[in-house]
């Protein structure tokens, strides 16, 4: 079955208030926190652009036009470092602006991840589109966004991120029931894609379908979009991308894949230091003098 167009969307919900970093996202989007040397919500850009994606559709809330300030062009700005003989500092503030077309639609009301996503309905349009959660930084050589891409281009139909999660974590994901995929398109993604039976909004973990979790990166069809318009308030009162996507497997199948590649969630105190730590050890310009002052560390 041929893909019908290429995925050239991605979709990244902003909207939330970052309560869990209090008080450090009080005057501040939690997407705008450093990881080193770039914002939260850099990596899922980049990640996004690297993987082919020209148009990212950011969800907002009030408060949140530094995100879309971040990625906009600033002249006066660059002009300053003109003049002032910056030549590194100007081509990476171009570079940032650069990046991709950036549109932006406001997500009024706090109503859940599914409402987020349907906020963006009118600019996505009638083709596939990826979504992101910027909380969940994924670092691999090939981008996750790009793994799913080419899942999906082999097993159309909403694609999932997964991994197995640890036990007695299962409360803060989507949990998935599965069967895999055999033989999946590919011989290298034997145990990694797996047909989605069903899918549990945060159970416990007694309750849970299986360890696979979902991480925060989709391939949806527009198809989601009228589901997403059916689905009821669940838990919490909001309106959950979950319950929208058992709506579509009615009548499409939903797959999920194992990715490949380091996962750090950095909407979690603890997941941000070892994103920040991990992060850093690569840094081209850090890393070793950051590895060495690691090692002289007394425990």
């Amino acid at each position: 079955m041929a893909v019908k167009s290429k995925i050239r969307k991605a979709v990244l919900p902003v909207a939330g208030l970052g309560t869990r970093f209090f008080p450090a996202t009080k005057a501040q989007p939690k997407e705008m926190l450093p990881i080193v040397d770039k914002p939260v919500i850099q990596y899922a850009v980049e990640e996004a652009v690297a993987s082919g994606i020209e148009y990212i559709i950011l969800v907002t809330s009030e408060g949140k036009d530094v995100i879309e300030d971040h990625f906009d062009s600033d002249p006066e700005l660059e002009r300053m470092l003109e003049e002032r003989g910056k030549k590194e500092e100007l081509e990476l503030v171009r570079r940032i602006s650069q990046l991709a077309t950036v549109w932006s639609v406001r997500q009024k009301n706090p109503h859940g991840l599914g409402h987020a996503i349907g906020c963006a309905r009118t600019l996505v349009g009638d083709e596939p589109f990826a979504v992101l959660l910027p909380d969940d930084i994924i670092d691999h050589p090939k981008p996750c966004v790009r793994q799913l891409i080419e899942v999906y281009e082999a097993h159309p139909g909403c694609i999932l991120a997964t991994e197995e999660v640890a036990a007695g974590t299962e409360e803060r994901y989507g949990m998935l029931a599965v069967e895999a995929v055999n033989p999946p398109a590919r011989a290298e993604w034997q145990g990694r894609v797996f047909r989605v039976k069903h899918l549990v909004e945060k159970p416990k973990p007694a309750e849970s379908p299986s360890r696979y979790g979902v991480v925060g990166r989709y391939i949806l069809e527009p198809e989601i979009f009228t589901c997403i318009d059916r689905t009821q308030p669940g838990r919490g009162g909001e309106i959950q991308i979950t319950d929208s996507l058992l709506l579509y497997a009615r009548s499409k199948p939903i797959y999920a894949y194992r990715f490949e590649g380091a996962h750090y969630d950095a909407g979690d105190k603890l997941g941000y230091l070892k994103a920040t730590v991990e992060l850093g050890l690569q840094h081209p310009e850090l890393g070793a003098a950051f590895r060495t002052y690691l090692k002289s560390l007394k425990s």
